[in-house]
């Protein structure tokens, strides 16, 4: 079975449910296979880091983790509000992203 995700890298979201939930940020990577993608400023955790090279300092360094793809709506450009994603296949026979609220193209 194909992993579908309905949000893509550089798309504004907002945080749905969860401990960030009402959170915005810009998707920075997309996990397909897992159903994951990982949101500027959201989740973050720590992480203690070893020095591996000599001059290297090791230490505490708070970083994102991902979260699931379902716990995201993404935010429309043009509308400005969260919104489900739908698909429309254009003239030349392109699918594209359309804002279930203003019915705009989202892809371009």
């Amino acid at each position: 079975m194909k992993n579908k995700i309905h949000i893509k890298k550089g798309d504004n979201v907002v945080v749905i449910s969860g401990k960030d939930k009402g959170k915005k940020g810009k998707v920075l990577t997309v996990g397909a296979s897992k159903r994951t993608v990982l949101v500027e400023g959201v989740n973050m955790v720590t992480k203690h880091t070893k020095a591996r090279r000599a001059g290297e300092t090791g230490g505490i360094v708070h970083q994102e983790a991902p979260i699931y793809a379902c716990k995201v709506m993404h935010i429309c450009e043009k509308c400005g509000k969260p919104t489900r994603i739908g698909y429309k296949v254009m003239a030349d026979g392109t699918k594209s992203r359309v804002c279930k609220n203003c019915m705009e193209v989202l892809d371009n």
